[in-house]
């Protein structure tokens, strides 16, 4: 399985962006669409074997909408130029840790852990990382993870939270408002046959990662 359709779609919808647009190419977006459901059926399928919090997930409930929210946007493009799957234990949208895979062209990668969760989630977060670092440098730091993903991504504040001194000596961890990570993936990988095994052994890699976020937000 691979993807290639579905990138071809998503440049011809970046130049062409409107809704008339969309509506002469509603054919080629529903198969594109379908074809993303059945790649997202089979990811978390295959997840399972090393993740079994994903039973009983449906992808087409792990998907995102592709209209975008315009109300208060000075870019009133009627659509994203994606396609992104969250997987996550409750689905899309909970506070839980998430495997991530964005489809777009140019702009593909593949990622996980908590985006920018709110005041208490990030709180735990915190919490856990004071109480156990070492877990999480272990994990981090971990050859083939940092290969893959490098550091962890996020924002940070420009000092430290509150409730915590300057100089704690995990004060880097501590300073992030988003805990996630992330690795991109070329055009031609997408388009291989290669893409489904490339995503697993992706989410794989990643699911200590997630294992950590999950028991400091539980």
């Amino acid at each position: 399985m691979n993807l290639t359709n579905s990138l071809s779609f998503l440049k011809e919808l970046a130049a062409h962006n409107t809704k008339e647009w969309m509506d002469e190419n509603k054919p080629w977006y529903q198969e594109c669409r379908k074809e993303f459901i059945a790649f997202a059926d089979e990811v978390i399928l295959k997840m399972q074997a090393f993740e079994p919090a994903v039973e009983g997930l449906e992808g087409r409930k792990c998907i995102f909408r592709i209209n975008r929210d315009i109300r208060f946007s000075k870019d009133k493009s009627p659509y994203k130029t994606n396609f992104g799957l969250a997987i996550s234990e409750g689905g899309k949208s909970t506070d839980n840790p998430a495997y991530y895979f964005h489809l777009q062209p140019g702009e593909n990668f593949i990622g996980g852990g908590i985006y920018m969760p709110q005041g208490e989630i990030l709180k735990k977060i915190r919490q856990e990382v004071d109480y156990n670092p070492e877990e999480l440098k272990k994990i981090v730091e971990q050859p083939e993870f940092k290969n893959l993903f490098g550091e962890i991504r996020g924002e940070k504040l420009k000092t430290a939270p509150k409730g915590y001194p300057k100089d704690h000596p995990n004060i880097e961890f501590l300073k992030l408002k988003s805990y996630t990570v992330m690795n991109q993936v070329s055009d031609s990988d997408v388009k291989s046959d290669s893409i489904l095994d490339t995503v697993l052994k992706h989410f794989e890699m990643m699911k200590p990662f997630n294992d950590y976020l999950s028991v400091a937000v539980s």
